[in-house]
């Protein structure tokens, strides 16, 4: 479950974590009174779950009482990807001298914890990964040693943040690392965490993503999900127990696996196009589950064409062709359908859809090839 940044922060200061002072409006007066209550200057920022707030116009700064008004007309109700603006966080500005990135996140093929730090923050981390490998310093914690102050000393040293932030970032590390484990999070990322002209350290904003594993020992949780934007073809999808993710492409996508349906993604996007989702149907591909994958998909305006990728091991194919035919009878779907299907009984399931293939449903013989035409229909 990922946190909105206020949550995130609220999540933060649980541990210990300094953070900027600031709280959350869902209204213009909610929003003018807290930025009274925080003091100007003020940051003015769209709570929504995707990147690229500023950028759009989500984060503002307000360095009065009609500036805040303004700024949080203009970004409640905005359109950020897809994503509407509903709640606004108003947090006192802050003086930065520097910029620094700080994350703990899961090494699974290791089975250890993983912390990433480095003197180059309030960028994407992939950037920083991309164009200066040597900026981040990683560091590989033993989930039952943890990770102590001296280690956390070190880590920043190597790091090479500014001297006069090491002692407080190195506390603060130890109290991000405490959130991460006892706080049960798969990501716990501050980007930027800064260091102020007057030497202080605090975090600037929030990244979480909490384990859903853990939720029965966090009863609390529950309180996230209150109001929260969700997006209404997961919402169905989950009703319909599919393992879905909506995307903002235009090839709908179906596949047998969580592998297949990624490398299903990278070659929609190899050859041009650009997926609607990610959606896995696991190994009980029949009538009914095939019929709520194209439900789902067909309900996405967005969709152009559909991609079924079947590569049948204990799912037998023959079953699946059946399970497309009889999932027609009951969804209407007005987008074609391109199916790539391979494996076991893959002979027999191509020989059962034969008679009804048209230029509404088609078949390829590889995934590439049904790539193209998917992408070529959406298109």
């Amino acid at each position: 479950m990922d946190l909105f940044e206020y949550q995130g922060k609220q999540y933060f200061a649980r541990y210990g974590i300094a953070v900027s002072p600031g709280d959350v409006a869902d209204t213009v007066e909610e929003a003018v009174a807290v930025a009274e209550r925080v003091g100007y200057p003020v940051v003015v920022k769209a709570q929504v779950k995707v990147g690229g707030r500023g950028k759009a116009g989500g984060v503002k700064l307000a360095a009065n009482v009609e500036e805040a008004r303004e700024h949080a007309t203009s970004i409640l109700g905005l359109d950020i990807k897809g994503h509407v603006v509903k709640r606004v966080w108003i947090e006192h500005a802050s003086d930065i001298a520097k910029e620094y990135y700080a994350s703990f996140t899961l090494d699974r093929p290791n089975k250890t914890h993983l912390g990433m730090l480095s003197a180059q923050g309030g960028v994407e981390i992939e950037v920083v990964a991309e164009e200066n490998p040597d900026a981040i310093s990683f560091l590989s914690i033993d989930p039952v040693r943890g990770l102590d102050l001296e280690t956390a000393r070190r880590w920043v040293a190597e790091a090479e943040l500014d001297e006069a932030a090491r002692e407080q970032a190195a506390e603060l590390l130890v109290k991000l690392y405490t959130c991460y484990t006892e706080g049960d999070c798969d990501l716990a990322e501050i980007n930027p965490l800064v260091l102020t002209p007057t030497g202080t350290v605090h975090a600037l904003d929030a990244k979480v993503t909490l384990d859903e594993n853990a939720s029965f020992r966090h009863p609390e949780w529950e309180a996230y999900r209150e109001g929260e934007f969700e997006d209404p073809r997961e919402k169905m999808a989950k009703e319909k127990g599919l393992n879905y993710i909506g995307l903002e492409g235009t090839v709908g996508i179906i596949a047998n696996g969580a592998g297949l349906a990624m490398s299903t993604l990278d070659v929609v996007n190899q050859v041009g196009g650009t997926a609607a989702n990610f959606l896995d149907i696991g190994g009980g591909a029949n009538a009914d589950v095939m019929a709520a994958a194209l439900e789902v998909i067909n309900a996405d305006p967005m969709v152009k064409s559909i991609f079924v990728n079947i590569f049948g091991g204990i799912t037998r194919v023959d079953e699946v062709a059946n399970g497309v035919l009889e999932a027609l009878k009951r969804v209407n779907i007005a987008a074609p359908i391109v199916l790539r299907l391979d494996g076991t009984n893959a002979v027999e399931g191509r020989a059962i859809l034969a008679p009804h293939l048209n230029d509404h449903l088609i078949t390829e013989p590889t995934m590439l090839d049904a790539a193209r035409r998917a992408v070529a229909l959406a298109n």
